[in-house]
């Protein structure tokens, strides 16, 4: 009886020890397997923000795949030249490949498509080609863009002489700001030049000749 007890107990044991090294080299391949994953999905994740949203934006409004790649793949940001091309293309009737071409090349594409939507509206020429070339011009759109507004909104003139008197205002804001009044620069190491600046001459008075003191003589009293 005791006999049978202990081959029992072996047999389990040896079944308890091979069920043990099962789930260590289970734990161990898991272990492995998420060593070598999670770094790559590490990277797949990094890499896959801002260019696959613009390119995925970029192509629901009708932009080649080719256009598209080149577009995203030469932008700073990404996401904001994707956000221009859509809006301008939702709010305007100026096509998705032209505003690509201007909202590549803008500094700020956001404020870019603030202005052509915000002109596009206020002269009531939604496909004006126009439109893309001042805003794109500007280096202040969206003040351009309140300016083409404001005036359009009080005085009856012709589009084209808007958009030309506030570009021009414009420019000559971006250029009063960057102005600075010069100053004298005097290189280091060399004395300012004296001759060009001569002090005021005071008039020269000659000086007296000193006198020699004579030595005092008491003087005798008289006799008479």
């Amino acid at each position: 009886m005791s006999h049978s007890k202990k081959v029992v107990n072996r047999g389990k044991n040896k079944q308890a020890s091979s069920t043990s090294r099962i789930l260590t080299v289970s734990v161990l391949a898991i272990a492995g397997w998420l060593t070598t994953s999670l770094p790559q999905m590490a990277v797949a994740a990094s890499y896959s923000n801002d260019y696959s949203v613009c390119a995925g934006r970029l192509l629901k409004v009708g932009v080649t795949a080719e256009t598209a790649s080149q577009g995203c793949a030469e932008a700073l940001r990404p996401r904001d030249l994707a956000s221009c091309v859509v809006k301008i293309n939702k709010q305007t009737q100026i096509a998705a490949t032209d505003a690509l071409s201007y909202c590549g090349k803008a500094r700020r594409p956001e404020e870019l498509a603030t202005c052509v939507v915000g002109v596009s509206s206020s002269t009531k020429e939604a496909a004006n080609p126009a439109v893309l070339d001042y805003c794109g011009r500007s280096l202040l759109p969206v003040r351009f863009g309140q300016c083409v507004v404001g005036l359009s909104s009080q005085i009856d003139l012709p589009p084209a002489q808007v958009l030309d008197t506030c570009i021009s205002a414009s420019d000559s804001v971006v250029g009063a700001s960057s102005s600075s009044t010069p100053q004298t620069i005097i290189p280091t190491g060399s004395s300012p030049n004296l001759e060009t600046t001569p002090a005021p001459t005071q008039p020269i008075v000659p000086t007296q000749p000193l006198v020699p003191t004579q030595p005092i003589v008491p003087t005798q009293p008289g006799t008479n």
